[in-house]
């Protein structure tokens, strides 16, 4: 099943202070819902483990994320893909741009997913509200992060 999914979170930070908080794998780690592991590869990219529940489907995913296309403090393109065993994988990339606004940093990202297994037949509707309040609870917490 595809997924596309997009938003933008206004954040009171400079663009340089939100570039470095969105490429400190500490910061990702406590913003992320579920996440229990995020370690640095050699490769500039990261290893994840993530507990997720979607619906009745509950699962840990394990992963890889990449970051590419990098654009100082403008952004960046990830893309990651991880497997959750009977529950289904998941794999997709994000575009992240920052821009100068109203004296912050407006970040707007895009979202292309394919899921796969069970949580694919789940139905789209459950799968794309349980996406958007991740993505809210994360921009939540990347939010109070960057205020600090």
């Amino acid at each position: 099943m595809a997924m596309i999914m997009n938003g933008e979170v206004q954040l009171p930070a400079s663009r340089e202070a939100v570039w470095a908080k969105l490429n400190d794998p500490e910061v990702l780690k406590a913003c992320i819902p579920g996440c229990e592991e995020l370690e640095p590869t050699d490769d500039g990219g990261f290893r994840a483990v993530a507990k997720m529940k979607v619906g009745p489907v509950s699962a840990r995913f394990k992963g890889r994320v990449t970051l590419g296309d990098l654009d100082p403090p403008n952004g960046y393109k990830i893309s990651g893909e991880g497997e959750g065993g009977v529950a289904g994988f998941a794999k997709g990339g994000a575009t992240v741009a920052l821009v100068d606004k109203d004296g912050g940093t407006l970040l707007t990202y895009n979202v292309e997913a394919q899921i796969g297994g069970k949580l694919a037949q789940l139905g789209q509707r459950l799968i794309l509200g349980s996406a958007k309040k991740l993505a809210d609870q994360f921009f939540g917490n990347f939010a109070k992060e960057v205020q600090i």
